[in-house]
C-alpha cells in the first residue's frame, strides 16, 4: 500500500511541530538541555492532541548523538532508527491489548539489562489506564525505583483511572484541546506541502469538527481532499461532515426570533432530508446562540466568534435580547441531554424548537400576571389603611357613624383570631437553635416558591419574619393582618406549600402559627410577665419549704444544695 493517510505522514517529529502544546514543550525542552531527565514521565489530555508523538520525540532526544539537545536531529542513526521503529531499546507498548500482570512482570524483569544501541532505554505505554490492579501493582516499585539507564513515558485519555500510588512517581503533563487557530495554521501548512488549495471557511469548519484533535483534524481534511475536485470548499466539508453552514443558523434562529413555529420546522424538514443529524444540529445550534451572547456582552472578543463578520449574524445579535439567548440555550440544552437516551432525537429537537418560538409569549404572560398582582395587593394596602384611619374593620357591617361603647374596640366579624394558647406552647418549648434553622433556609424558601411560579404565595410572604420556634412549630409574624388570615386559611395552599418546601430544605417537620404584627407584642410580653410570676411562686414554695425543714430537723443537719 503505497498511500499514507495526511495525520501519519505529518506526524510531528520535532517539539516544534507539536501544536498547541507549548506549556509542555517548552518544559521538556529546558529539562533536556539541563540533562533534569525523569525517571517517569505522565502525559494525558484529549485523543490527538500530541501525547504518543510527543514521547517518541522526547525518546529521540535523550538518545541522540547531539544530545544534550532540546530538539533531535532526525539525522543520527539513533533519531532515524526511533522513528523507524527498528531500535528494540525504545518500546511503545498498548496497554489496552497488554494489560496482564504477566506482561508487566516481562517488563520489570527485562529492565535489568542495559540497552544496546542507545543510551536510554525507553517505555512508551500508551493508555495506560487499561492495565489492571495486578499490573498497575506490578509496576509499582519498579516505576519508583528504576535502573539509571530506563525512562517510563505513560500516555493517557482517562488520568482519573489511574491509581494516585502511579501518578506520585511520574512528572505529570497535562495536554490540552487544541485552538481552532492552530489547527487551522496547522491545516495551511499541510496544504501547501501537498500543493492544495482549501478556503478560510473550509479549513475552520474542519477545525470545530475536529473538536481539539488534530489527528482528528488531518483525517477530515484528507477526507476532504478526496471529496472535493480541485479545491476544498466549505460546502464540501459541511456535506461530508454533517454541519449547517452559519446562514442556515442564522435562518433557524431568525425564525425561532420571529416565532414562526412552521418556519422554523420547515427548516429542521429539510434539513434532515438533507441527512443531518439531529445531534449535530442541535450542537450547532448551541454554538451560535454562544456565539451571539459573546458578541453581544463582550465585542472585542469577535475573533473566537464563527460568522462574526456576517451581516445577518449581526443583525440578529442586535435583535436577539440577552435574557432571550441564555433560555435558548438552558432549553436547547436541557433537550441535548434528553436526546442522548432516546431512539428518536428528531422529536426532542422538533419539541425544543416549539418551546423555543413560545418561551417569550410565556415569560411575558407570567411578567404580566406578576406586575396584575402587585397593583392588587398595592390597592388593597391601601383600603386597609383608610378603613384603619376610620377607626373600622374592612368588613364591618355597621354605617361609619354608629356608636360605639366606650373602652371597646368596633365590631370585627371577619377578623383574624390569634391562637394565643398554640403560640403560648411554642414560646415554651422555643430555643435559638430552632429559629436559626428556619431564618437560615428563609431565603432560599422564597425563591424556590418564586421559580416554582407561586408568585402570589411570594409575594404574600414576602413582607413576613420568623420569630420564634420549637421543635416541631415554629411562629410567623405578619406586617398586615389580612395577610396573616390568609396564610393561616390556607388560602391556595399557602400555608400547606410553605412546610412542605421548608421540610424539604430543614429535613423537619416544622408547623406554621401565623400572627399579626401589632399582636405579637402583646402576646410576648404577656408571657414573659406570666413566667415570671410562675417562676416566683415555685421560689415561694421553694422558701417555705426550706423553712419546714430546718424547724422540724434543725440548721445543723440540714444542707442545701443547688
Amino acid at each position: 500500500m503505497t498511500y499514507q493517510a495526511l495525520y501519519r505522514v505529518f506526524r510531528p517529529q520535532r517539539f516544534a511541530d507539536v501544536v498547541g502544546q507549548e506549556h509542555v514543550t517548552k518544559t521538556l525542552q529546558s529539562a533536556l538541555l539541563q540533562n533534569k531527565i525523569s525517571h517517569a514521565y505522565l502525559f494525558s489530555g484529549p485523543r490527538g492532541t500530541g501525547k504518543t508523538s510527543a514521547a517518541k520525540i522526547l525518546a529521540k532526544a535523550v538518545n541522540c548523538e547531539k544530545a544534550p539537545t532540546p530538539e533531535p536531529c532526525n539525522e543520527c542513526p539513533s533519531c532515524i532508527g526511533i522513528t523507524n521503529g527498528s531500535i528494540p531499546d525504545v518500546l511503545e507498548i498498548d496497554a489496552a491489548s497488554n494489560n496482564g500482570v504477566d506482561e508487566i512482570r516481562d517488563i520489570r524483569e527485562k529492565v535489568k539489562f542495559a540497552p544496546t544501541s542507545v543510551r536510554y532505554k525507553v517505555y512508551i505505554v500508551d493508555e495506560v489506564h487499561m492495565l489492571s490492579i495486578g499490573a498497575f501493582n506490578a509496576l509499582l516499585k519498579t516505576l519508583e525505583e528504576p535502573p539509571k539507564h530506563v525512562i517510563f513515558i505513560l500516555a493517557t485519555t482517562e488520568p482519573h483511572k489511574i491509581p494516585p500510588t502511579i501518578i506520585s512517581r511520574c512528572q505529570r503533563f497535562d495536554f490540552r484541546r487544541i485552538q481552532p487557530h492552530s489547527i487551522v495554521s496547522r491545516l495551511r501548512q499541510v496544504l501547501d506541502a501537498q500543493h492544495v488549495k482549501a478556503s478560510d471557511e473550509a479549513l475552520l469548519a474542519i477545525a470545530r469538527a475536529a473538536d481539539g484533535g488534530m489527528r482528528d483534524a488531518l483525517s477530515l481534511l484528507d477526507q476532504a481532499i478526496s471529496f472535493s475536485n480541485e479545491e476544498v470548499l466549505l460546502e464540501d466539508v459541511l456535506a461530508m461532515t454533517g454541519a449547517i453552514s452559519s446562514f442556515m443558523l442564522a435562518t433557524i434562529v431568525q425564525a425561532i426570533h420571529e416565532k414562526d413555529i412552521a418556519k422554523a420546522l420547515q427548516l429542521l424538514e429539510q434539513f434532515m432530508n438533507q441527512g443531518k443529524d439531529p445531534n449535530r444540529l442541535i450542537e450547532d445550534l448551541i454554538f451560535y446562540y454562544r456565539d451571539l451572547l459573546i458578541y453581544k456582552t463582550a465585542p472585542h472578543l469577535e475573533s473566537g466568534i464563527d460568522g462574526g463578520g456576517d451581516l445577518s449574524f449581526q443583525q440578529l445579535a442586535q435583535a436577539v435580547s440577552v435574557s432571550t439567548i441564555y433560555e435558548a440555550i438552558e432549553t436547547l440544552s436541557k433537550s441535548q441531554q434528553e436526546m442522548k437516551w432516546t431512539n428518536h432525537p428528531r422529536v426532542f429537537l422538533e419539541v425544543a424548537l416549539v418551546k423555543l418560538c413560545r418561551q417569550e409569549q410565556h415569560s411575558l404572560s407570567t411578567s404580566e400576571q406578576f406586575n396584575s398582582l402587585i397593583k392588587k395587593v398595592e390597592h388593597l394596602e391601601a383600603e386597609l389603611q383608610r378603613l384603619k384611619e376610620q377607626g373600622v374593620s374592612a368588613t364591618a357591617k355597621e354605617p361609619l357613624s354608629a356608636p360605639t361603647k366606650k373602652g371597646t374596640k368596633p365590631a370585627r366579624t371577619n377578623s383574624y383570631k390569634t391562637p394565643v394558647g398554640r403560640i403560648y406552647e411554642v414560646l415554651k418549648q422555643a430555643t435559638h437553635q430552632d429559629l436559626s434553622l428556619i431564618k437560615s433556609h428563609w431565603g432560599e424558601m422564597l425563591d424556590i416558591l418564586k421559580k416554582q411560579n407561586k408568585v402570589s404565595h411570594a409575594a404574600l410572604l414576602q413582607e413576613t419574619e420568623p420569630v420564634a420556634a420549637s421543635p416541631h412549630a415554629f411562629v410567623l409574624k405578619f406586617k398586615y393582618e389580612i395577610h396573616c388570615k390568609m396564610a393561616a386559611d390556607n388560602t391556595n395552599g399557602v400555608k400547606e406549600n410553605l412546610e412542605s418546601i421548608l421540610f424539604d430544605l430543614t429535613h423537619r417537620r416544622f408547623e406554621m402559627v401565623a400572627v399579626p404584627d401589632e399582636e405579637w407584642g402583646k402576646i410576648r410580653e404577656e408571657f414573659i410577665r406570666e413566667k415570671g410570676i410562675h417562676r416566683e411562686k415555685e421560689q415561694e414554695q421553694e422558701d417555705s419549704l426550706i423553712a419546714e425543714a430546718k424547724r422540724l430537723f434543725g440548721e445543723q443537719l440540714i444542707e442545701i444544695k443547688e
